[in-house]
């Protein structure tokens, strides 16, 4: 059996693909070695009854996560897969890789992040290549869920809400900076947690408020992280998430300003991960 997984910090999607090329699909947390060690993998892991029952009969795993940036941080992950796929081979590699699988239609492109966190790279079928850096939540994730959850709490607290969102934020989370500032500051995975806050954002897109958050956090997105890129106004850009998904008529409507050309905007990257893997890797697995 072939393992796929596209993991961004919140969740991770899992592909369990058989030898005749059925699949089964499952959910578990996000996997980011930066928060996550090989124990925590390993647990979460064997608490999934669907992914644990088949752990022996895995013969390869592809694993594309957030986080899984450097050789040593790779190495936390196939570890922690390892204790739990011991028949399998396993490769580990950056969320960003697996953007570039799900969206290439065999012409060079700029594949993009706009979840959780954001990131770009370009993909010519061969090299997956970035220009710039992800600075994560706190320096970058433009354009990004945490990005927008942390511009609309930082107005919250600073009273510049419009009325409606700022009463809505109250009565939904019964926010307060005390709650805020404990989980920014003092709690784990404060990225997913700001991230959490775009289904609010997204019931007030009417507000001229969040339309004019939105343009400006996409714009300053495609300005640094895909306009970077010297072929940018001739090849497709491609966009994953839920991010661009969601908000797919700005993210055109921005880019089209900028002479960007979008592509494919997916929510998930798990169904072109599933296509690419078919197509390159599944007569090389020993089934």
């Amino acid at each position: 059996m072939l393992l796929i997984a596209d993991s961004g910090s919140t969740k991770c999607d899992w592909r369990l693909v058989a030898e005749d090329k059925t699949y089964s699909d499952f959910e578990t947390i996000g996997i980011n070695p930066y928060f996550h060690n090989e124990e925590v993998i390993e647990g979460e892991l064997l608490n999934n009854e669907g992914l644990s029952a088949f752990a022996d009969k895995v013969k390869a795993v592809f694993f594309y996560g957030a986080g899984c940036s450097s050789t040593e941080l790779k190495r936390i992950v196939d570890r922690g897969l390892g204790s739990v796929f011991h028949n399998a081979q396993i490769y580990v590699d950056h969320d960003l890789v697996a953007a570039a699988f799900a969206v290439y239609d065999d012409e060079p492109c700029i594949a993009c992040i706009l979840g959780t966190g954001s990131n770009s790279c370009h993909f010519d079928g061969d090299i997956v290549r970035e220009e710039v850096p992800a600075l994560a939540f706190i320096l970058g994730d433009e354009g990004s869920g945490a990005y927008f959850g942390k511009k609309v709490l930082t107005d919250f607290l600073y009273k510049r809400l419009p009325e409606s969102m700022h009463e809505g934020l109250i009565a939904e989370f019964g926010l307060n900076k005390d709650t805020i500032m404990d989980r920014v500051y003092m709690k784990p995975h404060a990225n997913v947690y700001l991230a959490s806050f775009m289904k609010f954002i997204t019931k007030f897109s009417h507000e001229p408020y969040v339309k004019d958050m939105l343009r400006k956090g996409i714009a300053a997105f495609l300005d640094t992280h895909v306009l970077c890129f010297r072929d940018a106004k001739t090849v497709k850009t491609h966009f994953v998430g839920s991010v661009a998904h969601f908000h797919e008529q700005t993210l055109r409507a921005v880019a089209e300003e900028r002479g960007i050309h979008v592509g494919n905007i997916i929510k998930k990257p798990i169904d072109g991960l599933y296509e690419y893997h078919i197509k390159h890797y599944f007569e090389k697995i020993p089934f």
